[in-house]
């Protein structure tokens, strides 16, 4: 049995459906090829000559056609009738199907076949089933009356659907089913007077499988969505959620898809949140348009009816955490030299504790370009990077930005190692509004930019007598020059310090945006090495250690920051290793010089011996900022249970950040899932606990909440189809 409704993304499993018997209506057609011959065979035969010819076959029947096959003990030939009636232990088969009855009339005139009190089954898994009364047609229509269907194996029938009468049109791969009624365990857990369904993974317009749950938040829940299959390349879905403790919310989703055009729009209302006091709201645009001329556009755009939204309806840690919801469209292009890009942006700030003053600018519009021109003469390669971006916020310093760097590097590069020299021009000026007494309104920037960047591959053997492995040692150094130049009367629009990692060890400047260029004597001094196994081709360790030393003194900061005043950066190492096949170890630690210690600090253990054992360890510091500790897995407890949980917990708030235990039960044609969860859901530290039940019925569909997805986000490495 297929699923009420399907849409492009279907909920149901994969098992095959009663589609197949369409099959055996190719039995009966004529056809000129050698492999369309119908052949019979019998231990008997009786026939009779004359103006009403007939034949009688017994003694075992058994009729060829290709890869078809039909049998019966006994068989008749009605030559008025142009049938042949199979009576006693009535079989076909082919490789897709297998039907079982009673009896069965083949009518050669109209190409109808009928099998009486029939049982079969289908494609290659236990998609099985029986009917009073099967008759498939040569229009390749099937009809089944007191029919019972389900994909567990035979002498088991945990869950099976009834239906008094079933009609599959595989012309237009369409089923429709009267007096449905589904049975889990022998108990009736769902009913339907009629259910239409497609028989393939085609979209069709009807009900998806509904949803329930529980929560502190929004009480119970349950969601009915109804699937619209528009147009081939348009489809939208409906969805009614009601709230017990808030009200009904209405959710709808529109997707399209042409030539150049996808993308899809999400309008999610609830009307008179009765916690809330208020109507609710949530809007989506999502659009992506590639144009011929290799022009792309972009357009994203949220917003919320209220900061307290995700808090009250998100229903995950992450979601309830959003701070800002972005809009902009963009647009962009890239080609073999140049790149350009174009972009308006605004944010809805959601956090209310931040100010005016804090929240992000607009970007209206802004204009980047960048080029590469490689393999000039000499061996050279020019670059250049542009950008110009108009800032407008409520509050403060608003006004106009140009950036323009030309830059140009000689690469090179032989076996084993590379030395690039590089130097740049950088220019920045400002048109400024709004700005305070005795600022400049256009103040302006201009600074060289020079740098070497070398690195070398060194490789050594270790051969012993159990593998055959390579180490390698890859030093790398950067050297970056930057003369100082005062930049106190610039203004910060969209810079930052950013985390110090591998990837800004070796950035020429220290800040992330152009409001700032560092002065610098820099040198970025980094080494890796590698284990590789030579057989396998596996990465068994990476380990990399860095920092930067600074050559002279720095003079250039972001307002309300010191000036970097020590001679080198914070020491960064990143180390993973493959301890065993099973055994997985990652660490990242930056630590600083003298009595500064950890900067910051993450590590990772997972130990995974099958595909369906997990566990997962893990830690992530970060001064003055976090601490947090997390634990999950997934272990079976027996060949049938699976125990799976996480414990997400913040050491320096000393407080839960989310916790679920559940248990999994997997049989051959069924499933369950049962989570227990609680975790931080406001900003202020309000705790959600929610319960979550989900039923898959293996072959059809799942019932009840989308469990299996929060695992899946939850635990590093489950899936829920390793069974």
């Amino acid at each position: 049995m297929i699923p009420i409704a399907q849409a492009a993304d279907p909920v149901v499993c994969e098992a095959p459906s009663i589609s197949d018997l369409d099959d055996f209506a190719d039995f009966s057609n004529a056809g000129s090829a050698e492999d369309e011959t119908i052949t019979f065979e019998a231990g008997r035969v009786e026939a009779q000559v004359g103006p009403t010819p007939s034949a009688s076959l017994s003694g075992g029947v058994l009729i060829r056609r290709g890869e078809r096959l039909a049998g019966a003990d006994s068989a008749e030939y009605e030559p008025v009738t142009q049938a042949l009636k199979l009576d006693g232990n009535v079989r076909y088969e082919d490789p897709q199907t297998q039907i079982r009855g009673d009896s069965a009339e083949f009518s050669y005139s109209s190409g109808h076949i009928e099998f009486n009190n029939a049982d079969f089954l289908v494609g290659m898994g236990n998609a099985r089933g029986s009917a009073g009364l099967l008759a498939i047609n040569q229009d390749g229509t099937l009809n089944l009356d007191s029919v019972t269907y389900t994909t567990c194996p035979p002498g088991s029938n945990d869950w099976q659907i009834e239906a008094g009468n079933i009609e599959l049109d595989t012309a237009e791969s369409i089923g429709t089913a009267r007096g449905v009624k589904l049975r889990f365990k022998g108990v009736p857990i769902l009913w339907a007077p009629f259910l239409s369904f497609p028989l393939t993974d085609a979209r069709k317009t009807g009900i998806l499988t509904p949803t329930v749950g529980s929560s502190s938040q929004r009480g119970n829940e349950l969601a009915v969505p109804w699937y619209w299959n528009i147009a081939e390349n348009y489809d939208a879905t409906i969805t009614p959620r009601w709230l017990s403790d808030r009200g009904i919310e209405v959710g709808s989703q529109f997707r399209y898809l042409t030539d150049i055009h996808r993308g899809s729009v999400e309008f999610d209302y609830l009307a008179d949140d009765n916690m809330f006091d208020a109507s609710r709201y949530l809007a989506t645009i999502d659009h992506r348009t590639i144009f011929g001329n290799g022009v792309r556009s972009l357009v994203d755009i949220r917003d919320a009816s209220d900061n307290q939204y995700f808090e009250d309806l998100g229903g995950s840690l992450s979601i309830s955490s959003t701070t800002h919801l972005n809009r902009s469209v963009i647009f962009d292009h890239f080609g073999d030299t140049w790149a350009l890009f174009g972009r308006v942006q605004d944010y809805q700030t959601l956090d209310e504790s931040l100010g005016p003053q804090d929240e992000p600018y607009q970007r209206l519009p802004q204009f980047l370009a960048s080029a590469t021109w490689t393999d000039q003469p000499f061996g050279l390669q020019y670059s250049f990077d542009g950008e110009l971006v108009n800032f407008d916020r409520d509050t403060g310093v608003t006004g106009w930005r140009m950036d323009l760097e030309p830059g140009m590097e000689m690469a090179i590069q032989q076996p084993g190692w590379f030395v690039t020299p590089g130097v740049s021009l950088k220019y920045t000026r400002y048109e400024l509004d709004n700005t305070e007494m005795g600022q400049s309104s256009n103040p302006d920037r201009f600074l060289p930019i020079a740098s070497i960047d070398t690195g070398f591959v060194l490789e050594r053997a270790m051969r012993d007598a159990d593998s055959n492995r390579i180490q390698t040692l890859e030093p790398r150094l950067l050297y970056v020059h930057v003369p100082f130049r005062n930049q106190d009367d610039l203004p910060v629009f969209d810079t930052i310090v950013p985390d110090l990692n591998l990837v800004q060890l070796y950035r020429k400047n220290r800040y992330l945006g152009v409001d700032r260029l560092a002065d610098t004597d820099q040198l970025s001094i980094g080494i890796t090495s590698r284990i590789l196994d030579v057989d396998s081709g596996r990465e068994v360790m990476t380990a990399t250690i860095g920092q930067a030393l600074y050559l002279s003194p720095q003079g250039v900061s972001l307002p309300g920051q010191s000036v970097v005043t020590g001679e080198s950066s914070d020491y960064i190492a990143e180390v993973r290793f493959l301890l065993y096949d099973n055994l997985n170890f990652d660490v990242g630690h930056q630590w600083g010089t003298g009595n500064s210690g950890t900067s910051q600090s993450e590590a990772r253990l997972q130990y995974r011996p099958q595909a369906n054992k997990i566990v997962n360890l893990s830690y992530r510091f970060r001064r003055e900022s976090l601490e947090q500790g997390d634990v999950s897995w997934s272990w079976p407890i027996t060949q049938r249970w699976n125990f799976v949980g996480r414990y997400n917990y913040s050491f320096r708030d000393d407080e839960l950040l989310e916790r679920f235990f559940g248990l999994e039960y997997e049989s051959c044609c069924w499933g369950l899932r049962v989570v227990s969860r609680r975790h931080l859901s406001t900003r202020d530290g309000t705790q959600d606990s929610s319960f979550g039940l989900q039923l898959v019925l293996k072959g059809m569909t799942s019932l009840g909440t989308a469990a299996d997805r929060m695992l899946e986000r939850g635990i590093l490495g489950y899936s829920p189809n390793v069974y």
